[in-house]
């Protein structure tokens, strides 16, 4: 007798930078056999392609304007995601510091939410329909995104260990780069909460996980039973249905 094919499930994961939400989701999505959504890679590849193109990144109506003209394409393979811009790989490029310091200005812009939105909702159908489902990651998933996404995930930690894993955890690393990747951690996150249009925002139905004292290995395990349970749940729910 064939074994049915796993409920497809969609995981919607939020929270700021510095929480674990990339290298949490893509490997829960390895482990579980979903696909990967990073969409603040979107976010990032929008705003190089303003920054390249020499669009003004301080002018909000000249973004709206530019908005729909580059061709954003996301790979949703968790063991190589990939991100292309015009068909050009972007992957690269979106890391770069003038991006990070310019994306919360562009993806404040409404049209570019908008466009975004339209792009991560379609990429997450598709793959509740064709696959068993995915991880997305970003800050309004849960809230805006993905409002019925069927597990909510809203990841925190303390501003310190957060500063502390964007600088990598080196050792002897000087306390005024610390300082100052905390600085920007608390600007981006004070940027990306007080926007009119899709803030971060953790859901009223979301799970909070505070990584702060947990390793990643200890997060990932806590999450895939998350996912599991919902999964199973899901699949219960399913049966009787199919019974009645």
């Amino acid at each position: 007798m064939e074994t049915a094919a796993p409920t497809a499930v969609i995981v919607a994961i939020d929270g700021p930078s510095g929480t674990g939400k990339s290298s949490t989701s893509k490997a829960v999505a390895a482990k579980l056999g979903l696909r990967y959504l990073d969409t603040g890679a979107q976010y990032r590849a929008i705003t190089w392609w303003m920054i390249t193109n020499g669009i003004d990144t301080d002018d909000p109506q000249a973004i709206a304007l530019a908005a729909g003209k580059p061709v954003i394409v996301s790979g949703t393979d968790p063991s190589a995601p990939t991100i292309t811009v015009d068909g050009q790989d972007a992957s690269g490029p979106i890391r770069t510091k003038e991006v990070t310091s310019k994306v919360s200005a562009v993806s404040a812009v409404p049209e570019v939410r908008t466009l975004i939105t339209e792009l991560q909702r379609s990429i997450a159908a598709e793959a509740a329909d064709e696959a068993d489902g995915i991880v997305v990651e970003g800050r309004d998933i849960g809230t805006t995104v993905l409002p019925d996404a069927d597990l909510k995930i809203f990841l925190t930690a303390s501003a310190e260990a957060r500063a502390a894993r964007r600088s990598g955890e080196l050792r002897g690393k000087e306390a005024t780069d610390l300082a100052a990747t905390k600085e920007a951690l608390i600007m981006r996150d004070a940027a990306d909460s007080g926007r009119k249009t899709s803030p971060l925002a953790k859901a009223g139905d979301a799970v909070e996980v505070d990584t702060t004292e947990l390793t990643l290995d200890q997060v990932i395990e806590c999450v895939v039973t998350l996912v599991e349970s919902r999964r199973n749940a899901t699949e219960d729910t399913e049966k009787r249905a199919g019974r009645s």
